[in-house]
């Protein structure tokens, strides 16, 4: 059996704990600098407190402070830190992995230094010594997985890849369980991409509440699941044109990190409650700041990580407007309190072909 360390005791690396203490693996549940009152809460009830749900006795809690105990003998590391703690992660990482040494990420997101894009798992090796930079192994788990769902053992299905196939095919050993379905993929930069823009698209069509809202039920009960399913087709178009731009492979945008996983993201939760707000008309940073000061919205997140970088890409000719106008759309809305005006006369153009 192998030791794990997860690093972020969040509800999705929580959850993540289930499958592989399930398989008799030893699993140590390492809580960020803001995880405290979570990892108390776990060692002394081993009920998460945002889950609901009852971790496996076997995980063990560790405080931060305790990193070094808990990598003792470690044969990999996941990474269950939210997107704005990579940085974090690699601070803490970096002087104590060994040579060589596998990560796994959870943690979904692109970064942007205001000229190129980056998946995180790029962005945080960059954050690392020089000399770990060069030999760290670099993995993630991608697709539609609610965490709660995961944390009460419902079917889930994701993929897990990474350049190295044998060493993925060997995690996805350690995960499978009757309910944690695990294909492999070698498409990383695919697979990440498509998770993280994701949440910029399940926000645009968590708008529809608002729109719904605001015009009503029409007179014979007809709602606006067209309205729904457009946005979202159009969502898949331009990840599709993004995960080009970034060099992956576009067989990931049609099955369960693209397609999976906006679908999932799009059923409701934080984003589809910040699209309802902004779709009544109330400027992004009045909503955030009126209505969800405590909540991290990730499809309004993503856009401000890489809405900067995005304009200036469009700027110069490195992303064409054309093919992205949702995303236009949705960076204006969240960068620059644009009022919501969907662009459907520009829907499906560019230069890529579906």
């Amino acid at each position: 059996m192998a030791n794990i360390v997860i690093l972020g005791a969040g509800v999705m690396g929580s959850a993540f704990s289930t499958p592989l203490s399930d398989n008799g693996h030893s699993v140590r549940l390492v809580g960020t600098h803001l995880d405290t009152d979570i990892i108390e809460e776990i060692h002394e009830t081993h009920v998460h407190p945002r889950l609901r749900s009852r971790l496996n006795e076997s995980v063990q809690p560790f405080t931060y402070d305790r990193l070094d105990e808990a990598l003792v003998a470690a044969d990999l590391v996941v990474l269950g830190v939210n997107s704005l703690g990579v940085e974090w992660a690699a601070q803490m990482l970096g002087p104590r992995l060994p040579a060589n040494f596998p990560l796994l990420f959870l943690t979904k997101g692109l970064a942007g230094d205001g000229h190129a894009l980056q998946t995180l798992p790029h962005r945080l090796r960059a954050g690392l010594p020089p000399e770990r930079q060069r030999d760290v192994r670099l993995n993630a788990v991608g697709g539609p997985s609610i965490a709660g769902e995961l944390a009460e053992r419902r079917h889930t299905c994701v993929v897990v890849t990474g350049n190295d196939a044998p060493l993925i095919e060997r995690f996805a050993g350690y995960m499978r369980t009757p309910y944690y379905h695990v294909w492999t993929s070698t498409d990383l930069i695919g697979v990440e991409t498509c998770v993280a823009m994701k949440n910029v698209y399940a926000l645009a069509v968590g708008l529809v509440g608002g729109l719904l809202e605001k015009d009503g039920v029409a007179p014979n009960d007809a709602v606006m699941f067209n309205v729904a399913a457009g946005l979202f087709a159009q969502g898949l178009w331009e990840i599709a044109y993004m995960v080009d731009v970034m060099g992956g492979d576009r067989r990931s945008v049609y099955s369960l990190p693209g397609a999976g996983d906006l679908y999932v993201t799009s059923m409701g939760g934080r984003n589809a409650r910040m699209g309802r707000y902004l779709a009544l008309g109330t400027p992004f940073s009045e909503a955030k700041r009126t209505y969800m000061p405590d909540d991290t919205i990730e499809g309004a997140q993503l856009a401000q990580a890489i809405g900067p970088t995005v304009e200036t890409m469009l700027a110069d000719g490195r992303l064409d407007g054309d093919a992205i106008p949702l995303l236009r759309t949705m960076i204006n809305i969240v960068c620059h309190d644009a009022p919501v005006a969907i662009p459907w006369d520009s829907f499906f153009a560019g230069p890529h072909k579906a």
